[in-house]
């Protein structure tokens, strides 16, 4: 063994250790990994850090673009809320739905892509279904790994082996031939995930929530309110008919605050906020339905006088309230104009398009009069209105926004460009899976592409960049060239290759299997094929086996990369949101690939024999 080959191993070693110990931070440890390359001359300078011009580095930076874009526009929340929708508020239905939606698009994509574009969504499913986005984000990355075994287009693996077939003589894999072994492990690892593999899940991802902005229930909690929200509809004969809120004394005489109007059933598009110019209609078909934030034990004698009917409130129209209303915590400074004033005559609506709900002073809720209370220096107040209005607060110099719900960071800022953004998503699919454009510029243009046409800002665009993940790709990139260069890949390949070569047909696959599983733990699984590939064929002839069997194997297992969050950029995206450790991988990861040899070692001679 020569001293560059112990260099290597050395450093992976402590690398390893490193992470596994988790003192210091990942990314870091792998700059460390750069300098270090950097300085022993095994590769040169250049080299140790062209990782961060690679393409992949590349590509997922512009996924991190067009990622936020979805989310921006809305349509991330969207896909979440159908997903919801599809699996209610249950975990394992919700991963029913999900795991297969990213296996199908990681089998014709990128599985980098597809969990990249789907991170918005889990997020968003996870803060409306109150689970921790650490139940959810690691199942996701395994299927979409999953998903790259399906079809030859899969992963980069399967067509290296493929290619690697017909270059010794014999007949490639075809589109499809990886599909049944590929669905029996997405089967089975589907249901590894949903019974087995979320009782090894971190629970510590509960107080990374907690250091997050509290919601709309936390916020309105600390003002001590009674009241809910109802839907009220106006009936014939109601005196609220072509009259604002204002006129009709709503707040003053029955302490009613209306948020919002429901107009034409009650779909999204016809939630109306209520302004100080804002008339209640009725009409022969169309009545409005009143969103009120009210007592209980006042609504009968409300809806009794002013011939009101009380409806149903689904949680689907409650869903989509949530996501046009909300609420704000505002504090009122000593030269604020709105001192000394009651709040009927701060005008509230009038001049920030917001109803004050409760009033906290000397750190304790009071009861609030709309026309006797006078508001003092020091007071904080509950706001409630659109997301619109609660966001144009920032620039107030009359209130001083405290706190805004963690709600409001799930509106989409730009959700009038949706349907661009869609169209955009769907053009850079049908290029990346037709061959009309290579993946990386594909995806650049539909980055660049979002952020032209207004689907997300450029300085949102920046803000997405995970440096996290982009840097601990890039800094291990160049570890796998110096295994290469130093020719310590090629020594364990060639001593394992020398114990197992005059083994059964059954015994080689396995041996293979595992090697190249326990490589792509911590190099590319692409240069781990490539080097592994030629050796497994030519064993394979040299012992009288058939090389598909040998060959398939080496490809499934190159897409076994569980084990660590180094082994797929795909491990690597959701390492920071699911707030993981190295270990964590590990403990969920070794039994799946476990489950993947098995599955192979006893499928693989039935569909291709030895």
């Amino acid at each position: 063994m020569t001293p560059d080959m112990l260099f290597v191993f050395a450093t992976l070693g402590i690398t390893i250790a490193l992470f596994v110990s988790d003192r210091i931070r990942m990314d870091l440890v792998a700059l460390m990994v750069v300098v270090a390359l950097a300085l022993s001359g095994i590769i040169t300078p250049a080299e140790a850090v062209a990782g961060f011009g690679e393409p992949v580095v590349i590509m997922i930076a512009a996924l991190f673009v067009v990622g936020e874009a979805l989310f921006r526009t809305g349509i991330a929340a969207a896909a979440g809320n159908w997903l919801l929708r599809m699996g209610g508020s249950s975990e394992t239905r919700l991963l029913l739905f999900l795991l297969p939606v990213v296996a199908l698009l990681s089998a014709f994509i990128s599985s980098t892509g597809a969990v990249a574009l789907l991170i918005p969504v889990v997020l968003s499913m996870a803060r409306r279904s109150g689970m921790q986005p650490s139940q959810l984000l690691m199942p996701l990355a395994f299927a979409a790994l999953i998903g790259g075994m399906l079809t030859l287009i899969g992963t980069p693996p399967n067509i290296i082996v493929s290619s690697q077939m017909r270059s010794a003589g014999l007949e490639p894999f075809g589109f499809f031939d990886f599909t049944p072994l590929g669905l029996a492990i997405l089967i089975a690892g589907m249901g590894y995930l949903i019974l087995v593999a979320r009782k090894l899940l971190p629970e510590r991802a509960q107080q990374l929530a907690e250091n997050t902005a509290p919601g709309v229930a936390a916020i309105s909690g600390r003002y001590a309110l009674s009241r809910q929200l109802h839907k009220l509809m106006i009936t014939p004969g109601s005196p609220l008919a072509q009259k604002t809120p204002a006129e009709a004394a709503l707040r003053t005489e029955y302490d009613v605050t209306v948020i919002a109007i429901s107009r034409s059933g009650g779909l999204l598009s016809s939630l109306v906020p209520v302004l100080s110019n804002t008339r209640m209609q009725y009409q022969d078909q169309d009545q409005d339905q009143l969103i009120v934030y009210a007592d209980e034990a006042r609504l009968e004698h409300l809806c009794e006088t002013l011939k009101l009917k009380r409806m149903g409130f689904p949680a689907r129209e409650i869903s989509q309230l949530e996501r046009r209303f909300g609420m704000a915590e505002v504090l009122l400074p000593p030269e604020s104009p709105l001192c000394d004033r009651s709040i009927k005559e701060g005008h509230f609506r009038e001049r920030y398009g917001l109803s004050v709900l409760g009033i906290r002073r000397d750190q304790a809720a009071m009861d609030t009069s709309f026309t006797e209370t006078r508001l003092t220096p020091g007071d904080t107040l509950l706001l409630a209105g659109s997301w619109e209005q609660i966001r144009s607060l920032q620039g107030s110099r009359e209130l001083v926004v405290l706190q805004t719900p963690a709600e409001l960071e799930e509106i989409p800022t730009h959700g009038s460009r949706g349907p661009v953004a869609l169209i955009i998503l769907l053009a850079m699919l049908v290029c990346m899976t037709t061959g009309w454009l290579d993946n990386l510029s594909a995806i650049l243009l539909a980055a660049l592409a979002m952020i032209l046409t207004g689907c997300v800002s450029l300085q949102e665009s920046y803000r997405s960049l995970n440096a996290t993940s982009l840097i601990l790709i890039a800094g291990m990139l160049p570890l796998a060239l110096a295994m290469e260069r130093s020719g310590a890949l090629a020594w364990v390949v060639e001593h394992l290759v020398s114990l197992v070569g005059d083994s059964s047909p059954l015994v080689l696959c396995a041996s293979l299997f595992m090697l190249t599983s326990l490589l792509s733990q911590f190099i590319s699984n692409t240069a781990t094929t490539v080097l592994l590939a030629p050796i497994a064929i030519t064993t394979a002839q040299l012992t009288g086996v058939n090389p598909e069997p040998v060959m398939m194997a080496v490809a499934i297992a190159a897409s076994t990369a569980f084990a660590t969050p180094i082994a797929s950029p795909v491990n690597t995206l959701v390492l920071a949101p699911g707030n993981y450790r190295f270990a964590d991988f590990a403990r969920v990861g070794i039994p799946l690939q476990l489950l993947a040899l098995a599955l192979t070692l006893i499928l693989t001679p039935l569909l291709f024999p030895f």
